[in-house]
């Protein structure tokens, strides 16, 4: 069964950020805003043509595209 991403996530939907990779330039960006492992993460709206999507994360409201959410590994979020 391969990973859940945060791509797929269908908005209004929380999960958990499970695995990030490193060594990517685009990536470094987004730990540095707080998106690291063990991070709840919700997506609150995507644009009109699928992306970029926006995630809520630490209170903050985040946007990127898709080709960089589908390199975070995410869990569903306990109720």
């Amino acid at each position: 069964m391969s990973a859940v991403t945060l791509a797929e996530l269908p908005v209004g939907a929380e999960a958990i950020v499970q695995t990030m990779p490193t060594g990517r330039s685009g990536l470094t960006r987004l730990r540095e805003m707080g998106i690291v492992p063990g991070t709840r993460v919700r997506v609150t709206r995507r644009a009109p043509l699928g992306e970029p999507i926006e995630i809520c994360v630490r209170g903050s409201h985040l946007s990127m595209r898709n080709h960089e959410a589908a390199f975070i590994a995410i869990s569903p979020a306990a109720a």
